[in-house]
């Protein structure tokens, strides 16, 4: 079950250089998709890069990475009074370069089909938002307080970005178009389920519950033959009223196959549950993401 490769793996994902190339890819990729794509078809990319570009749109003056480092000022303060150094400083470095690649950008995509340029933004943001949260940071603004409420409360970073930027687009209709608007809210829902995607990536796990006259000998070859170790759920059958042991053991997506050719070798009439996992935290698998 100690596999020493993957062990240091885990513990390489906690140093500086790994979160700052995660930090460093992420933002260039978000801000890519902001300055070609969004800026361009004058859309909003949500959370306070959205207020940034609002701002921007309306009052001309100021380019938007400018505004973004105004508006982050507060924010950061909270940051930092309430996460942690460690993820203010990554979140700091993940600020700043945000606001760089903003203004130093020069690329821009030719899209003329506004809805083609929402979904293609969405997709390259919530891409670049996700590379970069899965570091011990993030890019500033709304992913700070995201974050905390995250660790705090357990809700979701995609859906907290999507609720604020429904009240962000609610606000927006008064100095921008209803139809920019609508393409913008599409933008962030796509932003939001790519980049909860990119969270959980290599992450997703197996659980599966297998009910067998053979739970031992299931066991014992389960983990010889995948190295996967499991634990015994005390049952009693509906109909039989016989006491089971129940075998709830996880596999990630390449060992289930394997899995399924060890039980019904085993036992052809065993019972069998399969349930997607968004993470699994222990030993062999993720390490406790701490901020």
């Amino acid at each position: 079950m100690n596999n020493p490769l993957w062990n240091k793996f885990r513990d390489y994902t906690y140093s500086i250089s790994w979160n700052a190339l995660l930090i460093t890819a992420g933002t260039a990729i978000f801000a890519f998709g902001v300055k070609a794509v969004a800026i361009p078809q004058a859309l909003i990319s949500g959370g306070i890069g959205g207020v940034a570009l609002i701002l921007y749109y309306v009052l001309g003056f100021l380019p938007p990475g400018v505004w973004l480092l105004i508006l982050n000022i507060p924010i950061f303060i909270l940051g930092w009074i309430y996460v942690s150094r460690r993820f203010f400083l990554y979140s700091l470095y993940g600020m700043l370069l945000t606001s760089a690649f903003l203004d130093l950008f020069p690329w821009t995509l030719d899209i003329e089909d506004r809805l083609l340029a929402a979904l293609t933004a969405g997709a390259i943001m919530g891409a670049g938002l996700g590379i970069a949260l899965r570091s011990l940071g993030s890019t500033g603004g709304m992913d700070i307080i995201a974050v905390y409420l995250n660790q705090r409360y357990n809700i979701g970073i995609g859906q907290f970005s999507f609720a604020f930027n429904s009240v962000l687009f609610g606000i927006s209709l008064f100095f921008l178009g209803l139809e920019h608007v609508l393409y913008s809210i599409f933008l962030v829902f796509i932003s939001a389920m790519v980049m909860d995607y990119f969270l959980g990536l290599f992450n997703q796990r197996k659980m599966v519950l297998i009910v067998t006259e053979k739970p031992d000998e299931m066991a014992r070859a389960i983990l010889n033959t995948i190295n996967r170790g499991s634990t015994f759920l005390y049952g009693r059958g509906a109909y039989t009223n016989k006491r089971k042991k129940i075998i709830l053991t996880v596999v990630n997506s390449l060992q289930l196959k394997r899995l399924e050719e060890i039980i019904f070798s085993i036992d052809a009439q065993a019972f069998t549950i399969e349930e997607n996992t968004l993470n699994v935290i222990g030993q062999g698998f993720s390490r406790r993401k701490v901020y």
